[in-house]
């Protein structure tokens, strides 16, 4: 069997659901009380139930501050389901049983005695895996994940143990860490009292099925993955536009900023998978092995090549679908003179041998014209000897797009020549519908990842040196910002493409973004 063959295999394979054996096991879900578990962590567990994708029997115990029984947590827990479910009504019968296997601990998390009480909690259940096989899941700040995990560890509920040891994972929500050092700081607590493999770093983004397809597309596609080189490619478009502004997030990305927000996880994690070479299999240490040298690919930047590849900016009033709005200083939690970047454009140079001389574009911003993620490959364009020596001739270069959200799908362009006489040529598309092809249902991006965090599946969670890495492309950059006000270059009007030195990254070597299209 020839390394294709191979791999198209293993990608069969998963694609029709096959993974480890799911075992019964405990969910502790950490900071219960909180928004993250009312809209998306019970929505995401409840509709695995549904489907009968939850192991049997399961536990799910919610561990907060505020006082709550069972009964009334459960009733909590039900009226955000009715709010924040994908599908609706919610069966009834399916949230009776659900709702019998929901628990509540209340406790703080530095108090020693809650850890006791969770234990007697799971201690109580009559089936033993249950004791036993438990995931913990995180959706508190950053700054109490070594304290949980130093606690947890210290009545005998966590222990550190090597692959296939135990089953004891921890789930850790991002931001992990707000820079190199701080998440370097992180990580050291963590391992402190858990193994590496325990660790299940979640980015939501690689939860989305689009960005799952981005392997699949590649590798199993022969076709494909032949074009996907320095030798086809003249450059790839990697953006991540928002449609809404900051609003009441003002607090938090006075601290982020879309570098931090959304550069350091979204978009690193779609430029490694779309960059990134063939694992030698699809076990998620393969995988990840080829996701961190890809990051560690990328060319550092000297002060003078920041200048001159990378764009800031920060949107001031406009509107947005008619909609007027205030400009980013002007936000509740915001300061008057916030230097704060909004949008951001860089032009990264990826040092191996398949992406030599090929430059990756990739943009994020806030009040955009749309909401929209997607990677366009261009490839270089045809020689100018047949059709493109005539003057009334106009060949656009083919492309490819992967729209990861909304409208998901792929399209190939290419041109045609338009019936009739003479030569006219017009650029035509070939498209792949994700709702045409497999209908409109799509999984939520929690439900995937929570099943394979219970599963023991790794691969689509972030490792440590792959966070540390992605931390380091970014803090270069932000390094250089450091007391240096925005000039008036670089604000942007809301609901336009961002500020206009954007455009001129790529006008100065004769390229142009290509824009997502609005949603029809």
């Amino acid at each position: 069997m020839n390394e294709s063959s191979y791999l198209d295999e293993l990608l069969a394979s998963r694609a029709t659901g096959s993974r480890r054996a799911i075992e019964p096991c405990t969910v502790v879900i950490f900071g219960a009380s909180g928004d993250l578990t009312a809209r998306k962590l019970i929505p995401a567990l409840y509709h695995l139930a549904l489907e009968k994708a939850l192991p049997t029997p399961y536990r799910i115990i919610g561990f907060a501050r505020r006082e709550k029984t069972d009964d009334s947590f459960r009733a909590e827990l039900l009226e955000a389901l009715t709010k924040f479910s994908r599908t609706k009504p919610v069966n009834q019968a399916v949230w009776q049983s659900f709702a019998a296997n929901l628990h509540y601990c209340q406790a703080d998390i530095s108090e020693a005695a809650g850890y006791e009480r969770l234990k007697q909690l799971i201690n109580s259940a009559s089936e033993e895996k249950l004791k036993t096989n438990l995931l913990f899941y995180l959706a508190t700040n950053p700054s109490q994940f070594g304290e949980i995990a130093g606690n947890l560890s210290q009545v005998g509920l966590l222990e550190k143990c090597e692959a296939g040891g135990c089953m004891q994972r921890l789930v850790v929500e991002k931001p992990f860490g707000h820079d190199l050092p701080s998440a370097q700081q992180l990580n050291a607590e963590l391992i402190r009292h858990a193994h590496e493999n325990q660790i299940f770093r979640i980015d939501h983004y690689l939860g989305k099925e689009t960005v799952q397809n981005i392997l699949t597309f590649r590798f199993s596609n022969g076709i494909f993955e032949n074009l996907w080189t320095r030798d086809s490619v003249d450059h790839v478009q990697i953006t991540v536009a928002e449609k809404l502004g900051v609003g009441s997030r003002g607090g938090y990305y006075e601290e982020s900023g879309a570098m931090r927000d959304m550069i350091q996880n979204h978009v690193l994690q779609v430029l490694s998978l779309v960059a990134m070479e063939p694992p030698v299999s699809l076990e998620a240490e393969a995988v990840r092995d080829e996701k961190v040298k890809l990051l560690k690919s990328v060319r550092p930047m000297t002060p003078a090549d920041i200048a001159r590849n990378v764009v800031r900016g920060q949107y001031f009033a406009g509107e947005v679908d008619g909609e007027a709005r205030p400009a980013y200083r002007s936000e509740p939690k915001v300061s008057p003179k916030s230097n704060v970047e909004t949008f951001v454009a860089i032009k990264l140079w990826i040092d191996n041998w398949r992406w030599s001389g090929v430059p990756f574009y990739v943009r994020t911003g806030k009040n955009l014209p749309v909401s929209a993620s997607e990677v366009r490959v261009q490839f270089k364009p045809a020689p100018n000897i047949l059709y493109g020596a005539k003057s009334d001739i106009h060949l656009d270069p083919n492309s490819l797009t992967l729209r990861l959200q909304p409208n998901e799908g792929i399209a190939l362009r290419f041109n045609g020549k338009v019936p009739g006489g003479g030569t006219k040529l017009q650029p035509v598309r070939m498209q792949f519908s994700y709702d045409t092809e497999f209908g409109a249902y799509t999984p939520e991006a929690y439900e995937r990842l929570l099943l394979e965090a219970i599963a023991g599946d790794a691969t689509l969670f972030i490792r440590r040196d792959e966070v540390e890495t992605a931390w380091s492309i970014v803090d270069s950059i932000r390094n250089a910002w450091t007391d240096k006000p925005l000039t008036n270059r670089e604000f942007y009007l809301a609901g336009t493409w961002g500020p206009t030195a954007s455009d001129d990254l790529l006008a100065t070597e004769g390229r142009e973004w290509k824009h997502p299209q609005p949603q029809k």
